[in-house]
């Protein structure tokens, strides 16, 4: 089962986004990710909602990261920020990297209080292997 989180946890998206998006039926990030995981579909979802393509790909890709456990908004921005965009990037991670590189990351940005623990970066990883791909990109 996939952990779901409200759309309103991503932090990229609009309120006039997520009001577009609620209105179209879609309030969580297993929706989101449902309903824009192909470029077809989001394609199709662009043309309902008028939110360009490649930000429905970036939201999905957002909505991805959060079926990893342990893995909650705050590290979600981290991970990007430490270049981090897919879970298929993140399956082939080297933890000891990934951690530096999302230190260096928030030293420059302050984004989380606490860093990640390499342990659960390990975690991260070792579950963004055993998750079905969900996003197609071309």
């Amino acid at each position: 089962m996939m952990t779901t989180h409200p759309i309103a946890d991503l932090a990229e998206l609009e309120p006039d986004e997520i009001i577009t998006l609620k209105s179209l039926g879609i309030r969580t990030t297993e929706r989101l990710l449902e309903a824009a995981k192909s470029p077809k579909a989001r394609r199709l979802l662009a043309e309902k909602s008028r939110i360009d393509p490649k930000r429905l790909l970036k939201f999905a890709n957002s909505c991805d990261h959060l079926r990893i456990k342990g893995m909650g908004r705050n590290y979600l921005g981290l991970l990007q920020e430490a270049g981090v965009d897919t879970v298929r990037e993140l399956r082939y991670r080297k933890p000891e990297n990934l951690a530096r590189a999302m230190a260096e990351a928030n030293t420059r940005k302050k984004l989380v209080r606490f860093l990640p623990s390499e342990k659960l970066v390990v975690r991260w990883i070792e579950h963004a292997k055993k998750l079905p791909l969900k996003i197609t990109y071309d």
